[in-house]
C-alpha cells in the first residue's frame, strides 16, 4: 500500500479585499471631507514635527507615519470612542485620527464650520506630549512613543515591539466579561508580527473569543530589515489562520479600503465572536525615525521610494473626492489653510519664536517640575484608608480559630471574589486539579467558573492580557506557577505593568495582583526554585508582600485586592501545611508597610520575611542570643516599615537581615544598603546579611540545602554578631 499525502484545508477564512476605484462606501460628503481633513492635518502635523526635530527642539525620536495615514484614518472612521485601541512607537496617525473623531461634533461638516475648539486642543496637547511638556496628555512623560487618552479609547502606545497586542486582548476580554459591546484594536507592524508575543496574543484572543482586531501595518521594513529577510512567508494576513483567526489583506494606501476592511472585521466579530487579523499593505516614506528617507541609509533604493510615492494616500484620496465632486481646488486650499492655522496656533502656545517667527525654544514654564520626577510610580494607598486594619492581637481569643495556610489562600480569594465581581484569576492549570497545582484555587471553579481562566503556557501573553484587562476596569489575579517563569513574562511584568502608570502620567490605577509560589527546598531544581521577590524589587512600581502566617496572608490579600497598585504576593510552599490562628470574620486588612514583632529581644534586630521568620525565632532560641525578630511582611524597598526597624535598632544597636534565597536575587542587598544610610549612627556593628549561596538550588538534596539559608545560618550569624559585640 503506497503512502499518500492528502491535502488539508483550514476552515478559517482568508481574503484579499478589493474596495474598487471610486466607491464612496455610502458616506455622505461631510463624512468624506472630515476624513480628508484628518489626512491633511495628520500629514502637516508630522511634517512640522520633523522640522522641530531637525531644529533640535524635539528631544527624542520622531517616528513619523507619513505614507501610512490613510489606513489609520479609514480604520478609525469605523470606531466609536468606547472602542479601544493601542499601538506602537509609530502611532501619531492613529492617535490623532481616534482623538479627533472623539472630540468632533456629531453634526460637524468641514468647509461649512470652523474647526471646533476641541480639535484645536487635541493638536495642542498632542504636540505638548511629544515635546515632553506638562499640557500633554501624560504630562510630557510619554512623549512620542507613549500616547494615551483613555476617554477617546486610546489606552496607550508602546515602545516595546510586540508589547501591545496582548493588552488589546485584555481590553476586549474585560469588555466581554462585563457585557460591553466594544471592539479593541491592536496596531503593530511587520516587525512585531515575527515576535512570539504577537502569536501568544492572537492565540489567547481566539481561545477566549474576544472582540479583538489585530491590525498589521506592513510597511515592508522593520527599521532597515525587509520583510523578506524577516520571514519565509511574507503573507502576514495568514499568520492567524492556524490559530483560528480569519485574515483580510487590503491596500493600506487606500483610505476607503481600510474603512471597508474594518467594517468587515466588525461584521465577522459580531457573527463569529472574534478575533480578526487585518494586514494593510503600506509604506513609510521616511526612515524609522527622523527626516531622512531610507535610501539615505542605503537599505532602500530611490526607485522603490518613488514608486510608492505615486501611491501617496493623501493624493489618492484627494483625487478620489475630486472625481466624486466632493471637493474642488478651492476646497482643498481651504482645508490646507485651516490645518496650517491650527498647527501654527498650537505651536505658538508651546514655543518661543525669534523676530522672523521661527521657533527657537520651548516655553520654559511648560517644562515639568523636576521635583515631580518620581510622582506616580505608585499611589498613596488612599484607597485602603477606610478599610479596617487589625492585628491578630486585636481579636479576643474566643473569636479565633485555627486555619491551615493553604486553606486560607483559596478561601480568602473566594471571599474577595464574592465581594468584587471585577476579580478574576488566570494562569496555567488554575481551573483543574481541584484547586490548581497547589490547591490555591480550591472551590473557586465551582463557584465562579467564568472567572477562573486556565491559560495556555504563555506567561508573557496572559500577563499582558491581565494588564489590558486591568486598564479596562477589571482586577486580574495572575498565578505564575513557579517564580522562575516570571522571566518568561519579564517584558509584561517589568517593562509594562511596573512602568505603565508612571510613564503615562501616574493618575490612574493598575490593579494587577501576581501570585508567586516559591518551591525552594522541594527538589525542583534550578529552573523551578527561584524566589523572584528581589527581581520585582528592582522595579519600584511593584508592591511586594510576603506573609509568614495565615492571619497575615488573609489581611494582606484583602489589602492587595483593594489596592490601586500592582502587587506581588509571595507564597512559600514550605508554609502551606502550617497552621495558625485566624478570626472567624475575615473582613480586615493588614496594611502595607507595617511590620510586626515576631519575637522581642534586646541584643540584635533581625529582619526576616516568609519562611525565615520562624527560622530566625528558632535560631535566637538555639543560640541564646536575645534577638528581636521583625517580620517585615511588606518587602519592596519603597514600602519597608523603617519606623519600626529604626526603633528596634535604636534599642539593640545591631542589625541582621535574614533571607532564604540565593544572594543574587535577594531583596536584602537593597535593604542592607538603605539601612546603612538610614541607621548608621545607631549601629555598633556592621550589618550582617544572611542569604543562600551564589548558586541556584539544584535537584540534589544535599546541594539544594547548601544553596539555601536556614536556621543554622541565622544562628551562626547571631553568634558572630554577639561575639563581636562582646569583644567590643
Amino acid at each position: 500500500m503506497s503512502t499518500k499525502l492528502i491535502a488539508l484545508k483550514t476552515k478559517t477564512p482568508w481574503w484579499r479585499l478589493d474596495a474598487g476605484p471610486d466607491v464612496a462606501d455610502g458616506l455622505d460628503a461631510s463624512e468624506l471631507l472630515a476624513m480628508l481633513e484628518q489626512l491633511i492635518l495628520i500629514r502637516r502635523f508630522e511634517e512640522r514635527l520633523l522640522t522641530l526635530s531637525v531644529a533640535g527642539i524635539l528631544h527624542g525620536p520622531a517616528h513619523s507615519s507619513i505614507g501610512q495615514e490613510g489606513a489609520a484614518v479609514g480604520a478609525m472612521s469605523v470606531l466609536g470612542s468606547s472602542d479601544k485601541i493601542n499601538g506602537t512607537h509609530r502611532m501619531h496617525h492613529q492617535f490623532l485620527a481616534k482623538t479627533l473623531n472623539h472630540v468632533r461634533p456629531q453634526d460637524y461638516s468641514p468647509l461649512e464650520q470652523e474647526l471646533p475648539g476641541e480639535m484645536h486642543d487635541v493638536v495642542y496637547r498632542t504636540y505638548a506630549e511629544i515635546l515632553g511638556l506638562t499640557p500633554g496628555y501624560c504630562g510630557g512623560r510619554g512623549g512620542s512613543m507613549h500616547l494615551r487618552y483613555p476617554e477617546a479609547g486610546v489606552y496607550g502606545s508602546n515602545a516595546i515591539v510586540g508589547g501591545n497586542p496582548s493588552h488589546a486582548v485584555g481590553y476586549a476580554l474585560a469588555d466581554k466579561m462585563q457585557g460591553r459591546p466594544h471592539l479593541s484594536v491592536a496596531f503593530f507592524g511587520d516587525g512585531a508580527t515575527q515576535t512570539g508575543a504577537a502569536y501568544e496574543a492572537m492565540n489567547l484572543a481566539a481561545l477566549y473569543s474576544t472582540p479583538t482586531i489585530f491590525f498589521i501595518e506592513n510597511n515592508l521594513y522593520a527599521v532597515s530589515t525587509h520583510v523578506s529577510e524577516q520571514t519565509r512567508d511574507s503573507n502576514l494576513s495568514a499568520r492567524g489562520l492556524s490559530l483560528g483567526v480569519p485574515g483580510i489583506e487590503f491596500d493600506g494606501m487606500d483610505v476607503l479600503a481600510a474603512r471597508r476592511a474594518m467594517l468587515e472585521a466588525r461584521r465577522l466579530i459580531e457573527a463569529e465572536r472574534g478575533p480578526v487579523l487585518l494586514e494593510a499593505k503600506t509604506y513609510r516614506f521616511f526612515h524609522q525615525s527622523g527626516a531622512l528617507k531610507g535610501s539615505a541609509y542605503g537599505y532602500r533604493d530611490k526607485a522603490e521610494e518613488e514608486k510608492w510615492q505615486t501611491r501617496d494616500p493623501l493624493a489618492l484620496f484627494q483625487g478620489r473626492l475630486a472625481r466624486l465632486g466632493v471637493v474642488d481646488a478651492a476646497g482643498l486650499a481651504e482645508l490646507e489653510t485651516r490645518a496650517k492655522r491650527l498647527i501654527d496656533g498650537a505651536l505658538e502656545r508651546l514655543l518661543d519664536h525669534d523676530a522672523a517667527g521661527k521657533p527657537i525654544r520651548v516655553r520654559p514654564n511648560l517644562w515639568p517640575d523636576p521635583r515631580e520626577v518620581d510622582r506616580g510610580i505608585r499611589g498613596n494607598l488612599a484607597e485602603l484608608a477606610a478599610l479596617p486594619a487589625r492585628e491578630l492581637e486585636d481579636h479576643p481569643p474566643e473569636q479565633l480559630e485555627t486555619a491551615r495556610f493553604i486553606d486560607a489562600i483559596s478561601a480568602a480569594m473566594l471571599l474577595n471574589m464574592e465581594r468584587d465581581n471585577s476579580i478574576f484569576i488566570l494562569g496555567e492549570d488554575v481551573h483543574r486539579l481541584r484547586g490548581g497545582t497547589a490547591g490555591a484555587t480550591k472551590n473557586i471553579g465551582e463557584r465562579f467558573p467564568d472567572r477562573l481562566l486556565g491559560t495556555p503556557i504563555c506567561e508573557n501573553g496572559f500577563t499582558g492580557m491581565a494588564l489590558g484587562a486591568a486598564l479596562n476596569g477589571m482586577r486580574p489575579v495572575v498565578e505564575i506557577m513557579y517564580p522562575d517563569f516570571a522571566l518568561v513574562a519579564a517584558d509584561q511584568l517589568f517593562n509594562q505593568i511596573a512602568k505603565v502608570r508612571h510613564m503615562f502620567g501616574g493618575d490612574f490605577p493598575v490593579r494587577v495582583l501576581v501570585r508567586s509560589r516559591v518551591s525552594a527546598g522541594t527538589g525542583y531544581g534550578s529552573q523551578h526554585s527561584m524566589d523572584a521577590a528581589g527581581l520585582f524589587a528592582l522595579y519600584p512600581g511593584w508592591r511586594i508582600i510576603a506573609p509568614s502566617r495565615p492571619y497575615d496572608y488573609i489581611g494582606l490579600l484583602n489589602a492587595a485586592l483593594a489596592c490601586d497598585d500592582p502587587v506581588l504576593i509571595v507564597e512559600y510552599a514550605e508554609l502551606f501545611r502550617s497552621s495558625g490562628p485566624v478570626p472567624k470574620e475575615w473582613n480586615y486588612i493588614v496594611p502595607f508597610g507595617k511590620a510586626r514583632f515576631a519575637r522581642r529581644g534586646s541584643r540584635c534586630t533581625v529582619l526576616a520575611y516568609g519562611t525565615m521568620v520562624d527560622a530566625a525565632c528558632e535560631a535566637a532560641e538555639r543560640s541564646g542570643v536575645d534577638a528581636e525578630v521583625i517580620d517585615l511582611r511588606t518587602i519592596d524597598p519603597l514600602g519597608l516599615d523603617w519606623d519600626t526597624i529604626a526603633a528596634s535598632v535604636g534599642r539593640t544597636h545591631a542589625l541582621l537581615v535574614a533571607e532564604q534565597t540565593t544572594r543574587g536575587t535577594s531583596v536584602g542587598s537593597r535593604i542592607v544598603s538603605d539601612a546603612q544610610s538610614r541607621l548608621f549612627d545607631a549601629l555598633d556593628h556592621e550589618i550582617v546579611h544572611v542569604t543562600g549561596s551564589e548558586a541556584s538550588p539544584v535537584v540534589s538534596k544535599v546541594l539544594e540545602r547548601a544553596a539555601l539559608a536556614g536556621v543554622d545560618e541565622v544562628e551562626a550569624a547571631l553568634r558572630h554578631v554577639d561575639g563581636r559585640r562582646g569583644r567590643g
